[in-house]
């Protein structure tokens, strides 16, 4: 894996213009289970699937219920960003790393330092009353009994994207753009599964695809480097290469 490592690390340094797409694998190594391994939140018991509990039609049905799911199981407060998001805002910081892309809601990203976060699927940071549309904090809603509610009576909803609803569109055409004009995409902790976030890949014509998962996903056969070891590893070691 070393070989493989420095190969990144030669990229990475002779680069300016790098693009970062991730998944739940990301967050891994900062505690936060991933949705379909053994210990995910879609091995997890409840009443209902997971995928019923987090769409947009159960929490307007079954909002008390959503919460209680959505407190237990998707909000992690004590998280801290690990090594690859610590590297990844190293990079932008060295103006090498032009955005990071991310299916991730956990808002680690930012916490590390990286300011262009393109965030596909929201953020529990930020939450928004859909009467009024006041902002709250995360605390507002861990420490709300029930339904959050706003001081108008709304009813506080987090700026994720729930099961049956769209992408951001603004966001997805920035996402497309810095693919598009990207040299080097580094995909990393996620199998490329989750549609049309991971379509978004096939945007790229750049020189060097690179991806860094535990596990084969189905466009291997297309990445100039495969690397099957954590993220937060592989990306530090390299980073540190120059």
């Amino acid at each position: 894996m070393n070989t493989e490592i420095n190969d990144l690390a030669k990229i990475l340094q002779n680069s300016n213009n790098i693009v970062f797409f991730g998944g739940a694998g990301v967050s891994t190594e900062s505690g936060i289970p991933d949705f379909r391994s053994a210990d995910g939140l879609y091995n997890s018991s409840y009443s209902y699937p997971p995928e019923t509990m987090l769409s947009r039609s159960f929490f307007d049905t079954h909002t008390e219920e959503f919460y209680r799911f959505y407190k237990d199981k998707m909000l992690h407060p004590n998280a801290k960003p690990n090594k690859a998001h610590l590297a990844l805002a190293e990079l932008e910081k060295q103006n090498k790393l032009k955005a990071v892309i991310t299916q991730n809601v956990d808002g680690l990203h930012t916490s590390a330092g990286s300011v262009n976060v393109l965030e596909l699927h929201g953020s529990i940071l930020r939450n928004y009353c859909m009467l009024c549309n006041e902002a709250y904090p995360l605390d507002k809603i861990i420490l709300s009994l029930g339904i959050p509610q706003c001081l108008c009576g709304g009813i506080i909803k987090p700026d994720v994207v729930l099961y049956e609803e769209g992408l951001d569109q603004s966001v997805m055409k920035k996402a497309v753009r810095a693919i598009t004009t990207a040299e080097v995409l580094i995909v990393g902790g996620t199998s490329l599964n989750v549609y049309p976030a991971a379509g978004m890949i096939n945007y790229f014509s750049g020189e060097n695809l690179i991806l860094i998962n535990k596990s084969k996903t189905a466009y291997d056969k297309y990445a100039d480097i495969i690397i099957n070891e954590n993220i937060g590893k592989a990306l530090f070691e390299a980073v540190n290469k120059f």
